[in-house]
């Protein structure tokens, strides 16, 4: 063998670097066969800007890669028979190492395909992503979709490399730049983004090296058995029969692996392998991405789930956070130049290496006692890979490998009440022992999102407003004031003074002494506050109270406005005009000026008090919660599996009893629950909850429905309708639904949702 000065396999100049021996795996393969072997492959990984996957070192031992810059220009390749790739389009799944020729109008480009990862359009900003994602089956749509379909489409992120075919067929880097700014045929980052069509779910769960084994056999064949190769498989195999064949070629996969993982000078993430001196020279780097990003990488994955010092509830619960390493690079100041080409699987690999040290080195088997978080490995392939951080984890520490993807993020989206690990014995005990979840009491919070003063108006005279009563002003027997009468009462000259308060309920019970009271005004608070108040009992959280000040003076004037007619919400009656938020979110059952509390609740009682107080409210007093959300909204702990079903069983009644409603909707940047969903946003079922006011006639009223219909009139508030397929809403219609958000001050956007339309408010009989 000649080589200059070291002994480095020379592609058409050397005997073949792949041996017979090497078809019966690594076990298989004389020590000195395996050792020229790994020293080519050491120099091919050196020599490549890429991570060398083991599909890629295949190619480069089988089908002959030469060192400095020749790549496999000499090779015994079709161009034209390269399977063709267009940026955006369904195309055949490809697998990595994965010959392929670029789509571009002119002259194609010829690439050889050196990393993939899964790019779900739900992870496309922030570094946290939902947990159904990670660990998902291919094809899947959203967390209550447990079955793919049957030729599954996943979308995937391919990194080509333009430069393995060496200088003649590479791209220059002037019309590179040109492609990229253009994002017809490469993305801005020179990647091809494509949804990846499978033949079956099988091949869907193939791993990676039995995928691309698969790839060879298929839509390479003709390369693969070409006689221009250093060394065919089929000589390699001793025949060409296809099960031979595929054996050989599974047993050659597996030495070159072996001989990327055991090489000195290499590291490995997953199948991919850089140089140590390439992963070191990133880490001693001072600038975007560099050691110190990537310590605080690392840090976040703990911090990220470790519970604060003091939660606004003075509560610490469980909490898991996912994290995709691909967006967290993404959002790196000046990383830019590092996340393009092959460079942004350099970056990965970098990134994953380093929080597996961390997880290798500072945990003990994914447990940071500090924090009481467990870190572990859920998907290697989505989004670049995505860790799971849970607190507190020594309840859920086993003997698992936390470097092992376990895809815990779907299974536990897809079957919340399935157990793991240590977790899973201490359920068991706990059902063995019928030990179930208690309900959880959320401290009531003021929150001043819902129910804001409004209709401030200001003379020479008097100050006056309007504010909705909360639970806790009934509660506590108290009313916050306005900040410009705080200051209009500074001439008092002391924080606490009697003042008298005049309350006024017409058409509603009041008794005399509540009529006129003379209540503490403190001026301690940020915008003061009258106390000691005996609120009336026909008082209720979201009566809108009107409140008047005269100017200097020390009294206060409050009444309430009726309605015109009374309306029967929920069993309730209601006779004053009210703030539907308010009343939503604090007249839940379990809430009362007596206390609030989910003691003693059924569980139907529960679903509805979950979803009334923790969904997301719009001004109309809708509320939306995320259906998977509704075990963390009633129980203390994890709920036993009965209490699971029965939550789920009452849920249905509540539904198909119209008490609740179902729905599919989309989770937003922020976390928040959005319906109807969003376009680019992560679908997840939901479950809502709609008051619907039935007008109730005042005794002796007109008799406007004649007397043998006994049907009630109710009233709708507008909704959104989804039309037919093909029909398109009007222009009246979409004008009423704009007419509609200024009236309740919606900030979601004002335009009508494509396939929808809006429906005004009416009042119908039933």
């Amino acid at each position: 063998m000649t080589t200059a000065g070291t002994d480095v396999w020379l592609p058409y100049g050397n005997e073949p670097v792949l041996t017979p021996a090497m078809t019966g795996g690594h076990a298989a393969t004389p020590p000195e066969e395996m050792g020229r072997l790994r020293r080519y492959l050491e120099a091919v990984v050196a020599d490549r800007r890429c991570p060398v996957h083991t599909a890629v070192a295949f190619n480069a031992a089988y089908f002959g890669y030469e060192l400095g810059g020749e790549g496999y220009g000499n090779g015994p390749f079709d161009l034209d028979a390269f399977p063709s790739l267009t940026l955006g389009d369904e195309i055949p799944a490809l697998s990595v190492g994965a010959l392929v020729r670029i789509e571009t109008g002119s002259d194609p480009l010829y690439a050889e395909i050196v990393y993939k990862e899964g790019r779900h359009s739900c992870v496309e900003e922030g570094a946290d992503v939902p947990a159904w994602i990670s660990g998902a089956p291919v094809g899947v749509q959203g967390p209550g979709v447990h079955e793919a379909a049957a030729h599954p489409v996943r979308r995937e992120l391919l990194v080509p490399d333009l430069t393995a075919f060496g200088p003649a067929l590479e791209l220059g880097e002037a019309k590179l730049k040109r492609f990229r700014a253009r994002r017809k045929w490469l993305n801005e980052d020179g990647h091809v983004v494509v949804d990846a069509r499978y033949t079956s779910l099988r091949e869907a769960e193939l791993d990676d090296t039995t995928a691309f084994v698969h790839h060879l056999l298929t839509r390479r064949r003709e390369s693969l058995a070409s006689s221009l190769v250093p060394i065919s498989v089929a000589h390699l195999a001793g025949g060409g029969g296809e099960e031979r064949l595929r054996n050989a070629l599974s047993g050659l996969m597996d030495t070159v692996g072996h001989a990327l993982r055991t090489g000195d000078t290499l590291r490995s993430w997953g199948h991919y392998a850089l140089t140590r001196g390439r992963i070191g020279a990133g880490l001693l780097d001072d600038g975007p991405l560099g050691g110190s990003d990537l310590h605080t990488l690392a840090g976040s994955l703990e911090h990220g789930a470790a519970p604060a010092a003091r939660r606004r509830h003075g509560l610490n619960g469980p909490r898991t956070v996912y994290t995709a390493i691909g967006p967290w690079l993404r959002g790196v100041d000046g990383a830019e130049s590092l996340l393009t080409g092959v460079e942004y699987a350099v970056s990965v690999c970098r990134a994953n290496l380093a929080v597996t040290d961390f997880v290798r080195g500072d945990t003990d088997n994914g447990l940071r006692a500090e924090t009481d978080v467990r870190i572990t490995l859920d998907d290697e392939f989505e989004s670049g890979g995505i860790w799971r951080s849970h607190h507190p984890g020594s309840e859920e520490s086993d003997d698992s490998d936390p470097l092992s993807p376990a895809g815990r993020g779907w299974r536990d989206a897809a079957n919340p009440s399935a157990p793991h690990g240590a977790a899973a014995a201490q359920r068991a005990l706990e059902e063995e022992q019928h030990v179930d979840a208690l309900p959880v009491d959320t401290p009531l919070v003021d929150d001043e999102d819902i129910g804001p003063s409004n209709y401030l108006r200001i003379n020479d005279s008097e100050v006056s407003w309007q504010v909705p009563l909360r639970l806790v002003h009934i509660m506590d027997g108290r009313l916050p004031l306005d900040r410009m009468v705080r200051d209009g009462l500074a001439h008092l000259g002391r924080e606490s003074a009697p003042v008298r308060l005049e309350l006024t309920h017409p058409g509603g019970e009041i008794d005399a002494s509540e009529e006129v009271q003379e209540v503490a005004l403190d001026l301690t608070e940020g915008t003061g506050m009258l106390r000691e108040i005996q609120w009336p009992i026909d008082f209720f959280p979201g009566l809108r109270i009107h409140v008047q000040w005269p100017r200097g003076g020390t009294v206060f004037r409050l009444h309430t406005v009726e309605l015109e007619a009374p309306v029967d919400i929920d069993g309730q009656l209601v006779a004053h005009r009210y703030d539907p938020s308010v009343l939503t979110r604090e007249g839940a059952p379990g809430s009362s000026r007596d206390g609030d509390s989910s003691a003693g609740l059924d569980t139907r009682r529960l679903v509805l008090r979950a979803v009334r107080r923790f969904g997301r409210l719009t001004p109309d007093g809708h509320a939306l919660l995320d259906r998977t959300a509704l075990p963390r909204g009633i129980y203390d702990t994890t709920p036993a599996s009965h209490q699971v079903t029965a939550l789920e069983q009452a849920v249905d009644e509540l539904v198909s009893e119209r008490h609740l409603y179902a729905a599919t909707g989309s989770r937003g940047a922020d976390g928040e629950p959005h319906h109807p969903a969003r376009d680019g946003e992560c679908p997840i079922a939901l479950v809502g909850y709609a008051p619907n006011p039935v007008v109730v006639p005042r005794p002796g009223q007109g008799t406007a429905t004649p007397p043998q219909d006994k049907r009630t009139e109710y009233f709708v508030h507008g909704f959104l309708r989804r039309l037919p397929r093909g029909r398109e809403s009007t222009d009246e219609q979409r004008a009423a639904y704009r007419e509609h958000c200024r009236h309740v001050g919606k900030a979601d956007g004002w335009e009508l949702p494509c396939g929808y339309t809006f429906v005004t408010a009416h009042s119908r009989r039933r």
